[in-house]
Parts: C-alpha cells; sequence; structure tokens
C-alpha cells in the first residue's frame, strides 16, 4: 500500500492542473488537493489497491478527478463544509468595510471576526422561547417535565424511555398531545 501512497502523492501536480479547470482561484486549488489527499489517505485501501491493480495510476488518476470534482462543485462534500461553505459567509461579511479600533490600537474592520457577536441584536429564538414556557405554564406538571426533558434537554424518546422507566409509545403520545395544544395556543 505504501507504494500506492507514493504514486499518489506523485499526481499532487496533475490534479492541481485538473483544479484549475474548475477554479481559478490558486488557494482554493491548494486546498481541494490538499483535501483529496487526505481522502485517499482516509478512503478504503481495498478500494484504492483494487482500482490500483485494474488500471493502475491512470485509475487513480480518474477516480482522484472525480473525487476532486464532487469536492469543488457539491456543496454536499467535506471540502465544501470545511473551507468553501465558512469562508464565503466571512468574505460577504466584509465586503462593505469601515474600521474600528480595538484597544489594542489596532484597526480593524468593523465587519470582522471580532465584532461579530455585536453585530446581533435581537434573538428571534429567545422570544419564542419565552412564550413557549409561559405556555406550558398552562400544562400539568408531567405533561410539562416530559415536554421539557425530550426538547430542552435533546433526549431521544428512547434514551427518555431508558431513563424514566415509561413507555416509548407513552411519552410519544404525551409528547404530541403537549406539541399540538402548544401550536393552537402559540397560533392565538
Amino acid at each position: 500500500m505504501t507504494e500506492i501512497y507514493l504514486e499518489i502523492s506523485k499526481l499532487s501536480d496533475k490534479f492541481r492542473t485538473m483544479a484549475f479547470g474548475l477554479t481559478s482561484d490558486k488557494n482554493e486549488v491548494n486546498e481541494s488537493v490538499q483535501e483529496l489527499m487526505l481522502y485517499f489517505l482516509q478512503a478504503n485501501p481495498d478500494v484504492i489497491k483494487r482500482i490500483y491493480d485494474k488500471d493502475g495510476i491512470l485509475g487513480i488518476t480518474r477516480y482522484g478527478a472525480v473525487a476532486l470534482r464532487r469536492a469543488l462543485t457539491s456543496p454536499r462534500s467535506n471540502y465544501y463544509y470545511k473551507y468553501k461553505k465558512y469562508y464565503t459567509h466571512i468574505d460577504s461579511l466584509t465586503s462593505a468595510v469601515t474600521y474600528d479600533e480595538m484597544d489594542s490600537g489596532e484597526t480593524i474592520p468593523s465587519k470582522h471576526l471580532y465584532n461579530l457577536p455585536n453585530e446581533i441584536t435581537n434573538c428571534y429564538q429567545w422570544t419564542n422561547l419565552e412564550k413557549i414556557d409561559s405556555a406550558l405554564d398552562g400544562f400539568t406538571w408531567y405533561d410539562k417535565k416530559v415536554f421539557e426533558l425530550y426538547y430542552y434537554e435533546g433526549n431521544t424518546l428512547d434514551s427518555l424511555a431508558a431513563k424514566t422507566g415509561i413507555s416509548r409509545n407513552s411519552l410519544y403520545t404525551t409528547i404530541d398531545k403537549v406539541r399540538t395544544e402548544l401550536k393552537y395556543k402559540l397560533s392565538e
């Protein structure tokens, strides 16, 4: 397997050339090729060996080309989640740049990572949670507690059934009843 990995490492320039066919950003090309090399290392060794035994280095090149294209074009790829999704969002935040001065005297853009928490002024979710909490006060203690354990503490029905000793079906019925009544109360 080591020989195959050495052959794959020699293909990095060829993969860079292929990546330039999909994007013109040099950083994106380098990051995607690095991610491809990591993909080869984490892939099932039997699959890589089978491809290499059947088609040689040409088969590995084709396999890598498909993986590279998916990485650069698919919003479901690991590369997209690791790099493109977050950096694209940060770049869009810094497009309208004004500058602030930090305590240290350093000048930074106002739309910078240091300032992102200050940008959030109103949290819509907290107001909804407060409405739900006040509506839950009208339920029995059992209904309220089961609903809180399920939604607020993130338990699954199975884990909640194991913790409480209450059947899964009974818990589901209670949660569904509370959810339906909450929808009705909150829509008024």
